[in-house]
């Protein structure tokens, strides 16, 4: 690059600036871009402008707040004075894109869902014992769009998955109720650079379990939004076993996958009781209703996101999710 001190700018030093931080800024491709306005290049032969300059300037220190980035301190030129040499440019941009996936803060955890996610009726049968019985809900969370999906993820976007049982009816009823609290907060990330992203001061590997106990066999933690192929089938990310004599072959399982348009996240969550000698079947519940206050008795699933902030100046170019909710 010809850009240094006491130099005239040339169209293609700022193009060069203007290309690598527009990857992350703008529209990019595939785990770059946030989907703000893209950052125009200058003719070649034509005049950098300070309005110019000041677009690299503001869209750079916004990408620095964004991904709680160490940068230079600049000041946006404006128009009618001295542009001075702007130094550590190509060096900041550098930090900012390796820095892509982290998110200084996260947006507000939405509240509501289509369809249902709490089993009120009782599941199983307490005349049989030994007989197995299963619930599975199968939870989609939409995008508007592929791109829009990319932006929610690259700009520190998560999906949540909350489990809660608490009615007590039949004798097995405490068994599931404690299994269940094992499960702990499961979040998938979008694995952006193929890294943790660091959101709202916390470690996203990609699928990350918050609180709970126990060990979960498989458990693919560094398995995000990123790895899952479109249109394959379901990946089984986690699946927690119960250790505790007779009930060892329960399990809860999650799987997940995403369809051959990158617009739909599909969780599919398994509560699965096996054959255990003395199995009875567990009881129904009150319900959990949309909008999410609190959860009600009754065996349930809650999906939610949590989109991106905008407080450190990013547009919410990611639109606004969708998500529904059935169970068998």
């Amino acid at each position: 690059m010809t850009y240094s001190s006491q130099q005239l700018i040339q169209a293609t030093d700022y193009n060069t600036f203007a290309q690598s931080l527009g990857n992350v800024w703008g529209t990019g491709a595939a785990d770059q871009g946030w989907g703000q306005t893209n950052i125009s290049n200058v003719a070649v032969q034509g005049q950098v402008t300070a309005t110019n300059w000041a677009t690299i300037v503001n869209s750079l220190s916004t990408a620095g707040s964004q991904t709680s980035s160490t940068i230079t301190s600049r000041t946006a030129p404006v128009t009618g004075n001295l542009i001075n040499i702007l130094a550590n440019v190509s060096t900041d941009i550098t930090t900012v894109t390796t820095n892509r996936g982290n998110a200084a803060s996260s947006g507000t955890t939405s509240t509501t869902w289509t369809g249902n996610i709490a089993k009120v009726t009782a599941t199983g049968v307490t005349s049989n014992p030994g007989t197995a019985w299963t619930i599975v809900w199968t939870q989609t969370v939409t995008f508007p769009s592929a791109d829009q999906a990319r932006y929610f993820f690259n700009a520190g976007g998560l999906i949540r998955l909350d489990m809660s049982k608490t009615g007590a009816t039949t004798d097995i009823d405490p068994d599931w109720n404690t299994f269940v609290g094992k499960v702990g907060t499961l979040y998938l990330s979008g694995r952006v650079n193929s890294a943790a992203q660091t959101i709202a001061g916390v470690s996203y590997t990609g699928f990350t379990r918050v609180g709970g106990t126990g060990t979960p066999s498989p458990n693919l933690t560094t398995t995000g939004w990123y790895s899952l192929t479109p249109g394959a089938a379901a990946t089984t990310m986690w699946q927690l076993a119960q250790t505790v004599y007779p009930y060892v072959s329960e399990f809860i399982r999650v799987q997940a996958a995403v369809n051959a348009g990158s617009t739909v996240l599909t969780l599919t969550t398994t509560w699965n009781q096996g054959t255990q000698t003395y199995a009875t079947g567990i009881s129904g519940g009150t319900d959990t209703a949309s909008p999410y206050t609190a959860f009600g008795t009754a065996p349930a699933v809650l999906c939610r996101y949590i989109p991106p902030s905008t407080a450190q100046g990013l547009t919410s170019s990611w639109g606004t999710p969708t998500v529904a909710s059935s169970i068998v």
